[in-house]
């Protein structure tokens, strides 16, 4: 049997071909986490919104009672971060990776449909990288990972309990009062939905413009902590014996969602989809797929993106974080300051 060739020439062609599909292909790789989170494009470098807050009171009739209180628009930033990627690979290899002991077609097979099988595959791989630094991120202008790339949410929640915007007598930080195990995970899960405040968990019946459902974004130990107390907790009731328990007990409006990249994360986030956000630019002609020979026998794969990920507000009536002891440590009054994406 014939080996499939793939020259230069048709993986630059097909770069130019289908370089719409192949930048789309890294955010479609986000997978399940689109799921969970907000995408907005059209974003380079930053994007600024303002919440707009205050207070008005309909009171009995008095044409002297006029309310001067002041209006704020309180502004929040989503930044990107323009990342590439070098990837020099030898065409043919990659392509018998990709299909294996598939390639039985011999001259059926049509060497477009490799090439954007390889391009795609490549231009996935970056998006599955996102995916898992989605939380943990730390923005590092000389970093050489996509970890380096730009701020995830773990990190910038860290930054706003630093800052004491998130804090609770800010309303939006609960401090659990112990490490959550499968001897407590009902309890103090319950006790952290509880602690929520009534605007966001107000948001019950799914048809709320500001986001519907609440997610709570855990890491998967502590779903699995959870669902083992339940277990036990509830008995063999044939109504509450389910051990693949997802709603928080006494919420049904209230998910626990385990995601990429947040295993031994110490933070937790109650939120609705609407306010999760990740921004990309997919527009700008600085954004590129495309292919380059400087060696012999290899090409190299040549992509750059915009990427980044924020709150859209961190008002306790969009959101309530929860952050958990380090183990061994207990948790204090108030801190001064995903494992696939889900099933």
């Amino acid at each position: 049997m014939g080996k499939a060739v793939i020259t230069q020439e048709a993986l630059a062609t097909s770069a130019a071909r289908y370089r719409h599909e192949l930048i789309t292909a890294p955010m479609l790789a986000l997978g399940p986490a689109l799921n969970y989170f907000t995408l907005r494009s059209g974003i380079r470098y930053s994007e600024t919104v303002g919440e707009l807050s205050g207070d008005i009171e309909l009171a009995p009739y008095d044409e002297d009672n006029v309310d001067d209180s002041d209006m704020t628009i309180t502004p929040r930033t989503l930044y990107t971060y323009f990342g590439s990627v070098v990837k020099r690979f030898s065409p043919n290899s990659v392509a018998q990776s990709i299909y294996g002991s598939s390639i039985t077609k011999g001259d059926e097979l049509k060497n477009v449909d490799i090439t954007l099988k390889v391009l795609t595959y490549l231009s996935a791989k970056i998006g599955k990288g996102l995916a898992k630094s989605l939380f943990n991120a730390e923005r590092n202008p000389k970093g050489k990972r996509t970890v380096d790339l730009f701020d995830g949410l773990d990190t910038i929640t860290r930054k706003e309990i630093e800052a004491g915007t998130v804090s609770a007598a800010a309303g939006n930080l609960y401090a659990f009062p112990e490490a959550i195990t499968s001897d407590n995970a009902v309890e103090q899960i319950v006790a952290f939905c509880r602690a929520a405040s009534d605007e966001l968990l107000g948001y019950e019946d799914g048809s709320d413009s500001k986001g519907g459902e609440l997610n709570l974004l855990v890491p998967r130990s502590v779903l699995y902590a959870y669902r083992d107390d339940y277990k036990v907790t509830t008995g063999h009731s044939p109504i509450y014996d389910k051990f693949n328990q997802t709603c928080v007990e006494g919420f049904d409006n209230i998910r626990l969602v385990p995601m990429v990249g947040k295993q031994g994360s110490d933070i937790v986030q109650l939120s609705t989809r609407n306010n999760l956000l990740i921004g990309v630019n997919q527009q700008g002609e600085e954004e590129d797929v495309r292919i380059e020979k400087h060696h012999e026998f290899k090409l190299s794969f040549v992509a750059t993106l915009f990427f980044g990920t924020d709150y859209e507000s961190i008002a306790p009536e969009r959101l309530l974080v929860g952050q958990m002891p380090k183990t061994g440590e207990p948790s204090g009054p108030d801190p001064d300051g995903g494992d696939d994406a889900t099933e």
